[in-house]
């Protein structure tokens, strides 16, 4: 059985999403939307997963979303496989920091998303705390990428990225899966809406417990 088999009523009409003449970004958009709709889904997903670690400005939420509610007990796995694919991809983007940057710098600052003040930012981010910092990007909709390429760049250890990321992008994934589980199909347009602003609220909950339990106890 293929990624496409159930998804018939989970199908997304291209008009219906962006109208007759679609710019780049939506067209980019709707071509990994597309993926669900053939048999190549799950490695499509693990691809863009991956590849939306270091450079592709569209997150892998909107496929995993696509194939969960076509499959939805299958939503774990999906997640298991965007979580697998995007801390390897980070890997890549630590490796581009640390042995590339000079070479490709101006080519990354062209990436959407991927501008001089974010990475300026990021790096102060880093004097702080990296750990926090990459858990942060990972779970909420801060450009993952921009922080990957960074943590190269800026002599973040590997292993503090692979961990941070893994716990990061897992939450997010597997959160994703667990909506997509629990109330099925019916979810779906509630999570394309509001998903980041999900993202961000359970983050800021994470944190503030945190400091309750540091600071109160």
């Amino acid at each position: 059985m293929t990624d496409v088999d159930a998804r018939p009523a989970a199908a997304v009409s291209v008009t219906a999403v962006v109208g007759r003449r679609p710019n780049a970004f939506k067209r980019l958009y709707l071509w990994v939307l597309h993926w669900a709709d053939t048999p190549y889904g799950t490695p499509a997903l693990a691809a863009i997963s991956f590849a939306e670690s270091s450079f592709f400005p569209i997150p892998p939420d909107v496929l995993q979303i696509a194939l969960s509610v076509g499959k939805p007990k299958r939503s774990f796995y999906y997640a298991g496989v965007s979580a697998t694919a995007s801390v390897l991809g980070g890997i890549l983007g630590w490796t581009i920091g640390t042995f590339l940057w000079h070479a490709v710098e101006d080519l990354v600052f062209s990436i959407p998303g991927f501008t001089r003040e974010a990475f300026t930012h990021v790096r102060g981010l880093y004097l702080s705390g990296a750990f926090l910092a990459i858990v942060t990007a990972a779970f909420t909709p801060i450009p993952f990428k921009v922080f990957t390429i960074a943590s190269g760049v800026f002599g973040v250890p590997l292993g503090t990225l692979v961990v941070a990321s893994a716990i990061g992008r897992s939450g997010r994934f597997f959160l994703v899966a667990a909506a997509i589980y629990v109330f099925g199909p019916t979810i779906r347009s509630f999570l394309d809406r509001y998903l980041e602003w999900i993202t961000i609220g359970l983050f800021a909950l994470l944190v503030a417990g945190f400091y309750a339990v540091r600071y109160l106890l």
